[in-house]
């Protein structure tokens, strides 16, 4: 799953290289929390207006991590 939100992340940004993804370990409520790092003048490019890119990677995520039988949670640092 990591490897999947990198890959959609270095598809929006023009800084590929500073695209970073750091994981939790699961928490007391069985969530694992994923934290998308990147540069700060593709931030906007990953957030999108009114936040629907960020929504479409969220949503993306949750649908791969219930396939796993897992919960996910995404942050953009």
């Amino acid at each position: 799953m990591k490897t999947l939100l990198l890959t959609m992340a270095k598809g929006l940004v023009e800084n590929p290289d500073d695209v970073t993804v750091d994981v939790d370990d699961v928490n007391e409520k069985g969530i694992t929390v994923y934290h998308l790092h990147v540069a700060k003048s593709d931030m906007g490019r990953v957030i999108g207006k009114q936040g629907r890119i960020a929504k479409a990677i969220r949503a993306v995520m949750r649908s791969v991590a219930i396939r796993n039988n897992c919960k996910v949670v995404v942050e953009i640092d």
